[in-house]
């Protein structure tokens, strides 16, 4: 592992024709402390924060099978239409104010457009001109205009997870495809937007699935890849389904970082499953995090987060 991580900090990019399933059964340790040798090296010492606001929730069309927002589920989760402004502007302010580097409306729903695509475009535009924050975006499968739209309201990054791997993606949803998130990221990188896009780990798929994922990311080019450990929720057709061990997420961002090995891999939901909220993971690749509030699950604690970052060598930037 020490000599593969030097190999790839010298620029060796691990390739889809590779036997790479070395990296499910590899000593733990030396494979998490491996890949934190390229974070340093290729990434050094700085950690991206970001936080997101579920700004239209409920009532989805999809049958995303993890997914409490889902019409197709039953979970008893609060719906609302798209949330006002000012509520949505001084939310963003305060993640600013707390020194959060990016600040996401994520809605539930296919895509967006009409007057939330509208209403959506002014909150943007304000928190613009009023917050000293990146903004991203997370609104499903846009049209060429709306991506234009959020572009034209100061948004820099669109976020359009692929969620699993091609083989596995209809066992997990079958309302859109595989496809329909891969053409949507390359829209998104031709107008001219950074993307985020990552997935759910623990939801039934193989060590192969999670492998075939992260090399698909890195053809893609994606530049932040938010690794979600699934939570089954109560309700949706995940409910049963037993929760990943803190070794197998830490393998999982490892195996991640070796294979985008200039990428912000980002911890997001399921931090919970890890003791002391993932601090192993950022011994093990992962550079960046949600924090605050998630979609449907409580998040970190903001200054919890970026406390035991500082302590453990990460470098909070403004």
């Amino acid at each position: 592992m020490i000599k593969l991580s030097q190999e790839i900090i010298e620029g060796r990019i691990l390739k889809r024709n590779e036997d790479l399933s070395f990296f499910a059964t590899e000593n733990l340790d030396e494979l998490c402390q491996a890949a934190d040798s390229i974070r340093k090296a290729l990434c050094g010492d700085d950690v991206d924060l970001c936080a997101i606001i579920n700004g239209r929730s409920g009532s989805c069309s999809e049958n995303c099978k993890f997914c409490a927002q889902s019409s197709y589920h039953h979970t008893g989760i609060e719906k609302y239409s798209f949330l006002d402004t000012d509520m949505i502007v001084a939310d963003c302010k305060k993640h600013a104010d707390k020194g959060v580097h990016r600040y996401s409306i994520v809605t539930a729903g296919r895509d967006l457009k009409g007057k939330d695509l509208e209403a959506a475009c002014n909150t943007y535009k304000r928190m613009n001109e009023e917050c000293d924050i990146d903004l991203c975006a997370s609104h499903g499968l846009l049209s060429e205009e709306a991506f234009i739209a959020l572009k034209e309201s100061g948004v820099s990054m669109y976020h359009e997870n692929i969620e699993t791997s091609k083989r596995n993606f209809p066992n997990v949803c079958t309302t859109h495809t595989y496809e329909d998130k891969i053409n949507g990221i390359k829209l998104a990188h031709r107008l001219g937007f950074n993307v985020c896009s990552g997935g759910i780990i623990g939801m039934g798929e193989s060590f192969e699935d999670r492998l075939d994922m992260a090399v698909s990311l890195a053809e893609l080019g994606v530049q932040s890849i938010p690794i979600n450990a699934l939570m089954p929720i109560s309700g949706t057709a995940y409910e049963n389904l037993e929760c990943l061990t803190e070794d197998e997420i830490l393998r999982t961002v490892a195996m991640f970082r070796f294979i985008n090995p200039a990428a912000r891999i980002r911890l997001a939901a399921g931090r919970i499953l890890m003791e002391n909220s993932g601090i192993r993971a950022f011994n093990a690749g992962a550079n960046a995090t949600i924090t605050g509030d998630l979609l449907t699950t409580s998040g970190n604690n903001i200054d919890k987060d970026k406390e035991m970052l500082t302590q453990i060598g990460f470098k909070i930037c403004c």
